[in-house]
């Protein structure tokens, strides 16, 4: 046989006659009614939703104050570490070109490079990695001017080529707009 009284209660009925103090000491925590009520909302929230860690038999009050309390102070820890940026002005200088980009791009163009020919590979790099001019390169090569600029435009076209670049595109040029909004759109340079 049940008997009403050897039936517990639900805690969660019980619940809503402790606003008013939960609400006088959220006030009291953070000094402000608005503040105040949010933080009674959340503790209540979170109280039904972890009921079941709530000891039948002990105080209700002393639970919901203690999930008060540190909720209270668990955000007062998170927005310690925050900086305010209401206009994001300061969120919109900070950004960083991912590192990745560079090596993978790199790698790619040792590949593309190694499958030159010699006298393309010597080229570029006496023209492009050295900053000779055609007419030097071309005496170190011991070939005509003519021979030096056009084996080096050869060159970079089939560079281009096994890189799937258009011409005069750079191989770290943005791709989308998508990135350029993830990168930030104020205007300064990746470092």
């Amino acid at each position: 046989m049940t008997s009403a009284s050897a039936v517990q209660a639900d805690p969660r009925d019980e619940m809503a006659n402790h606003i008013p103090s939960l609400r006088a000491f959220a006030i009291s925590l953070t000094r402000n009614v608005s503040e105040a009520d949010d933080l009674v909302q959340e503790t209540i929230l979170k109280a039904w939703s972890n009921i079941e860690k709530f000891t039948v038999g002990t105080d209700l009050r002393a639970w919901l104050f203690t999930i008060l309390r540190n909720t209270f102070f668990s955000s007062k820890r998170k927005t310690r570490r925050e900086v305010q940026d209401t206009d994001g002005v300061h969120a919109a200088t900070m950004f960083e070109k991912p590192h990745h980009d560079g090596r993978l791009a790199f790698t790619d163009f040792s590949r593309a490079f190694d499958k030159l020919s010699p006298e393309h590979r010597e080229v570029l790099i006496l023209v492009g990695a050295n900053g000779y001019s055609y007419e030097e390169a071309a005496q170190m090569m011991g070939v005509a001017i003519g021979t030096a600029k056009s084996r080096a435009n050869r060159a970079r076209a089939r560079l281009c080529d096994m890189l799937g670049l258009a011409e005069g595109e750079d191989i770290l040029a943005e791709q989308s707009g998508a990135t350029l909004a993830v990168m930030g759109r104020s205007g300064f340079q990746a470092a």
